[in-house]
């Protein structure tokens, strides 16, 4: 089984990046052949300035390696040191109807906030589509808000495929439904887009300030809360054990402990949680050249992949 993800290079990561997509990406190179790349080209519709898109992408492959992206089961590389995907993209563009296009909640939205109604935003579905069908992806793992980006590339293969043949796999897409959206502060999705987020390699202190301000009721200290609907309770459960959520179920109902005790608890859990990966982040810090050589190889592996089928689409494209 062939596993395809891709994310962008988006800064400081947060704890909804991790659960949301990172996590399940790690767990799934123990079930086959992972390919993961840090999606630069696709960053570009947001990120401008050229030196910061290139410290953002090398940041990016630190934090992912320390949080277990393993060079040695999976295909890890800069999407952009493959350049075939973009001829791919050219070839497919061919078979992408314009209507297509315009009915991807992705650019509408972004469109409604704000952000240039350009070319690049426009086709990124395209792009998205030839870094999928490219490598052969069986399955694509991914949030619910890109589900449709899985359909489209299926809908433009399908078009490739009985104009030349049965060339390009269909994908499928796969959403883990446990933790498909990640609360924020506030309760509603973590995002950068609505300053909600909690830091994975955050200081302490700041890790602590950041609890504090989750959201919740005003249900005084000496009386039993609802852990069911606490931003604070919602958050703990992806980090603790099933025997380690009772225990806090049992302190909510209590009337003992208020808001604030639970939002310091949080953080211990946090922190401790992610003690390994901060180790690991260090050494890859203190050893760039480490990350440069995972880099290379991986790149050389995936555009070896890309060059056994891209030889055939040349092909039949008549290049």
């Amino acid at each position: 089984m062939r596993i395809l993800t891709g994310i962008q290079p988006s800064g400081d990561l947060h704890i909804g990046n991790y659960f949301g997509a990172i996590k399940n990406m790690v767990d799934l190179q123990n079930q086959g052949t992972v390919l993961a790349f840090i999606a630069n080209y696709h960053a570009m519709t947001t990120v401008t300035n050229g030196a910061k898109l290139k410290e953002m992408t090398r940041e990016a492959a630190i934090n992912f390696l320390s949080l277990g992206i393993d060079p040695e089961k999976s295909v890890f590389w800069v999407q952009s040191d493959v350049k075939e995907v973009q001829e791919f993209a050219w070839f497919l563009s061919q078979f992408t109807p314009v209507g297509l296009l315009e009915r991807a909640h992705s650019y509408k939205d972004k469109v409604a906030k704000g952000i240039a109604a350009n070319h690049g935003l426009f086709a990124y579905p395209v792009l998205m589509a030839a870094d999928i069908l490219l490598f052969g992806s069986e399955i694509v793992p991914v949030g619910k808000d890109q589900i449709q980006h899985i359909e489209i590339a299926r809908d433009i293969a399908l078009k490739f495929n009985n104009k030349h043949g049965e060339i390009l796999t269909l994908p499928e897409f796969k959403v883990d439904e446990n933790v498909a959206t990640i609360p924020g502060l506030d309760g509603a999705k973590m995002s950068k887009s609505y300053d909600n987020t909690i830091e994975i390699f955050s200081t302490k202190k700041a890790l602590e300030k950041k609890c504090k301000k989750i959201v919740t009721d005003s249900t005084p200290l000496e009386e039993a809360k609802e852990y069911e609907t606490c931003n604070v309770y919602n958050l703990a459960k992806l980090f603790l054990k099933e025997e380690e959520l009772r225990a806090l179920q049992v302190r909510y109902k209590s009337g003992k402990e208020g808001y604030g005790h639970f939002k310091l608890y949080l953080a211990e859990v946090i922190w401790d949680y992610f003690a390994p990966y901060r180790e690991k982040r260090e050494y890859y810090l203190a050893n760039p050249e480490v990350v440069d050589a995972i880099l290379a190889k991986g790149a050389e592996k995936a555009r070896d992949l890309a060059y056994e089928r891209m030889t055939k689409i040349r092909e039949v494209v008549g290049l």
